[in-house]
């Protein structure tokens, strides 16, 4: 019986492990280190987006704070973060805008979490992790938050249980 509690556990720990990579799955030695490539006082490293729906998005437009959120549609973490933002107050504010970056993603997958999870924010097709990997090497959700002139305020891991708590100003 000890065995067989021993094998379970360690599955639903695998099973349970953050999204590091696209498999999902891994022991925490086969994690790489996060590494975080963007630090508070940086410049953001992209200011230029086109999301989903065609539109072009120029950070340097807006005077508002902004929240760049790397994610992926099939990662749970990724998953609980947008439904803990969609509930926040922060989701509405007219003060920041929200932009999100699908980490190997394509259009009709962004286009049906959005719709699935009604989002009303853009997002940007990231297939190559071209975006991403300008702001780190691995893990997501990872949000970024940036001021008015687009400089890092902080990076967050979104991992823990509800890492939108965290974004604050």
């Amino acid at each position: 019986m000890r065995a067989f509690t021993l094998i379970f556990s360690s599955l639903l720990l695998l099973i349970t492990s953050g999204c590091a990579t696209n498999s999902g799955h891994g022991t925490d030695q086969d994690k790489p280190e996060y590494l975080t490539y963007v630090k508070p006082g940086d410049k953001a490293p992209v200011t230029q987006f086109v999301d989903t729906q065609g539109n072009s998005i120029d950070l340097s437009k807006s005077r508002n704070n902004k929240l760049l959120i790397l994610f992926a549609t099939w990662c749970h973490d990724s998953q609980r973060t947008m439904k803990h933002l969609t509930a926040s107050d922060l989701y509405l504010s007219p003060n920041v805008d929200i932009i999100g970056i699908g980490r190997e993603e394509n259009k009709p997958a962004l286009d049906k979490f959005a719709k699935e999870y009604e989002l009303n924010f853009a997002l940007v097709a990231d297939a190559d992790r071209s975006i991403y990997n300008q702001f780190a090497n691995t893990g997501i959700p990872r949000l970024i938050l940036l001021d008015a002139d687009n400089n890092v305020v902080k990076t967050i891991i979104g991992e823990t249980e509800n890492a939108i708590t965290e974004v604050v100003w």
